[in-house]
């Protein structure tokens, strides 16, 4: 009963490809444009069509971490552009009412209390920093970088990020800026070095508050750079600027006013704050359930009209708003190819099952924002209208910060 009723329920969702699927019980269907050349796919485990019907996601993506699911050539990157793709079309098909259930329910309980809040950034943050150093860039940022270009070197594009956020800050010599999720420290040394500010960084990883420390004592900055262990919400003093970069997604839904009302408790009254995310250009949804597993607990996706309402109940302004279309797709693709380039250092860290696991965050994310509806915002936030000049040029000349 459960092979049929999923063979029926995919043929409606494949339009775009064709994928030859053959079930644990042996039997092949072709499913999707016939046109096309076949993608071959095949189940091991007679449980994955029950499962598939119930929650697709977790099911494709603990198949293949599993290795209960086999994909032609092994090419998950192929696999995962096709089912992209056929998702941005299947607005109302049972996989896309039932993901709208389970949002409706998670939005009831997605909540991040600072203990469970530290205990989701250890699941991730916390693993081997030998880990990190494997993919990311040597300043080890962990976020979307700036593209100037597509053939950018991703060490070259991730100091583009900073120089920009730094610009959208317009920071002057002297003043105190806090940095909400510091990471390994990246941002407050360059924005300390680079533009004489003195930085507070906050944290809730152990492993990145240890190396950042120790970072910032390497470039000599420990008189101008504050890193602590320790949750933005405990923050009590007011500073000249705040940034936040890759860490709201961490914030939960149900926080989100909680969020913006300490920003505007934490900033000066001629104050900016400069708020990256990760978001969605379409309507509210939940984020993969697979990635909220694995990858990042308490995480959230959020779409703009999650965000904005609950900046004008803050009392904030959003004084600008940029939306980066393909730059994280690009910085996933970097992120991959150092990764896939270093798999025996990562299966001695951990296993083959975690290569796989890593394999298909990074490519579902990458393909998310190549062929979905992901994007990035950089939101610029602040108390005045008369803070900032009259036109976004200071944003575009270094010149004109310094």
């Amino acid at each position: 009963m459960w092979n049929s009723l999923l063979v029926a329920v995919l043929r409606r969702f494949f339009k775009v490809g064709l994928i030859e699927l053959t079930l644990a019980n042996g039997e092949t269907h072709l499913l999707g444009d016939r046109q096309a050349a076949p993608f071959k796919v095949q189940f091991h485990d007679p449980g994955l069509a029950r499962g598939f019907l119930t929650h697709a996601e977790m099911a494709l993506g603990e198949g293949y971490t599993n290795g209960t699911i086999t994909l032609q050539d092994d090419d998950l990157d192929g696999f995962l552009r096709i089912i992209v793709q056929n998702r941005v079309q299947s607005d109302g098909h049972l996989f896309e009412r039932l993901r709208k259930a389970r949002f409706a329910l998670t939005r009831l309980t997605s909540r991040n209390p600072v203990g469970r809040a530290r205990s989701n950034v250890a699941h991730h943050y916390d693993l081997s920093a030998e880990l990190y150093d494997l993919f990311l860039d040597t300043d080890r940022q962990y976020s979307c970088a700036y593209f100037e270009a597509p053939d950018q070197p991703l060490e070259d594009a991730q100091g583009a990020k900073k120089a920009l956020i730094a610009r959208k800050l317009y920071l002057k010599p002297g003043m105190r800026v806090l940095d909400i999720g510091c990471g390994w420290g990246g941002t407050a040394i360059t924005l300390a070095r680079d533009y004489g500010v003195d930085v507070v960084g906050v944290t809730l990883s152990q492993e990145q508050h240890k190396i950042a420390v120790d970072r910032v004592a390497a470039a000599g900055l420990s008189d101008r750079v504050d890193i602590r262990l320790q949750d933005y919400r405990h923050v009590t003093e007011r500073f000249d600027r705040v940034v936040s970069i890759g860490m709201f997604e961490h914030v939960g839904t149900a926080h989100y006013g909680e969020y913006f009302k300490k920003i505007d408790a934490l900033l000066t009254d001629t104050g900016i704050a400069l708020v990256h995310t990760i978001g969605t250009s379409s309507a509210p949804q939940m984020t993969s359930a697979w990635i909220t597993k694995y990858i990042f607990p308490g995480g959230h996706i959020p779409a703009l009209t999650e965000i904005s309402p609950h900046i004008e109940g803050a009392g904030l302004t959003l004084s600008d708003l940029e939306v980066w279309r393909l730059h994280y797709a690009l910085t996933l693709r970097a992120w991959y190819d150092r990764f896939m380039a270093n798999v025996p250092a990562v299966e001695a860290l951990y296993d083959e099952r975690f290569v796989r696991m890593w394999r298909f965050y990074l490519l579902a994310s990458e393909n998310t924002f190549r062929h979905g509806r992901q994007v990035v915002f950089q939101m610029q936030i602040t108390k005045r209208n008369d803070t900032l000049p009259l036109q976004r040029n200071y944003m575009y000349d270094l010149a004109e910060v310094n």
